[in-house]
C-alpha cells in the first residue's frame, strides 16, 4: 500500500484545520493522522465508510461454515503482507522524492 504524503496530516493540523482535513479525506477516501510522527488515527470519507460497512456487514452475516472457508482463503500468517511504520516512513520518503523530481521537470 502506497500512501500519498498529501493523505497524511498531523494531529495538530487536524485540530486547527478540520474542514481542510475533511476535504482531503473526501478526495483520497481516507487520511492518516499522525501524533508525534506515529500513526494515531484514520479519518474516512462517508463514501469510503459506507463501502467498508457493506463489507463488514457481509462478513458478519456469514455462518460458521462460511467463516471457516473465508478464513482458510486468507494468506497464512507469515505469508501476509504487513504494513509497518517503517513501510509508512519509506512510502512518505519515496513520495517526497517523486514529488521533488516532478517539480524539477515542471
Amino acid at each position: 500500500m502506497i500512501i500519498s504524503t498529501r493523505a497524511i496530516v498531523s494531529n495538530s493540523e487536524m485540530i486547527k484545520n478540520y474542514k481542510s482535513c475533511r476535504d482531503k479525506a473526501e478526495s483520497f477516501g481516507k487520511i492518516f493522522i499522525l501524533k508525534n510522527n506515529q500513526p494515531d488515527a484514520v479519518l474516512f470519507s462517508i463514501s469510503e465508510y459506507e463501502r467498508l460497512s457493506i463489507i463488514i456487514e457481509y462478513l458478519e452475516s456469514l455462518d460458521g461454515e462460511d467463516i471457516v472457508k473465508f478464513m482458510e482463503s486468507l494468506p497464512k500468517k507469515g505469508n501476509r503482507e504487513t504494513y509497518t511504520i517503517d513501510h509508512l516512513r519509506n512510502d512518505i520518503e519515496l513520495e517526497i522524492v517523486i514529488e521533488e523530481e516532478i517539480e524539477k521537470v515542471v
